[in-house]
């Protein structure tokens, strides 16, 4: 049996994201994906969490909440920590790394895995979590509904109470 394992913040999930996890999930007979979050980041991981368990309930979905580093240069032992993190998710394998960036490298060599780099430079699905939570609309066609309509949810609390309340 392969295994397959994602990591991300996927803050929020968009096109780019969904067609890592459907590329890895052809490729392997079980997939874990780990959504990761910090209590300061604007979208709440649980919510984040939520969305990704919503479109794949075939794949393993976990969330990692814990206050750690997010990147490698905010802590000497930032693999250190995240392999010990993984690892509670993650006790045995994976196989097979997946993942959109060179650090994808570092994190296949920790777990003892191979790393499949997809769409790297964005070409198929050009979009981030940056550039959605800058301009929502802007990228409305890169996202699934559940995310549109957190925006619409949002943009409808920011208009006027006269708005609110159909007569």
């Amino acid at each position: 049996m392969t295994t397959g394992f994602i990591w991300g913040k996927f803050m929020p999930i968009h096109r780019g994201h969904m067609y890592l996890i459907e590329y890895a999930r052809e490729r392997v007979d079980h997939l874990t994906v780990l959504v990761c979050s910090r209590l300061h980041e604007p979208i709440p991981g649980s919510l984040r969490y939520q969305w990704v368990r919503e479109l794949y309930p075939e794949v393993n979905v976990q969330h990692c909440d814990d206050e750690i580093p997010s990147y490698p240069h905010e802590h000497p032992d930032f693999w250190t920590i995240w392999l010990n993190t993984i690892r509670r998710f993650v006790p045995v394998g994976p196989n097979v790394v997946f993942t959109s960036e060179v650090a994808g490298d570092k994190l296949a060599e920790i777990l003892g895995a191979r790393h499949e780099c997809v769409d790297l430079r964005r070409e198929k699905f050009p979009v981030s979590g940056t550039a959605v939570r800058g301009n929502p609309g802007a990228c409305w066609e890169l996202i699934p509904p559940s995310v549109q309509a957190y925006y619409t949810e949002g943009l409808y609390k920011m208009l006027p109470p006269i708005f609110h309340d159909p007569a």
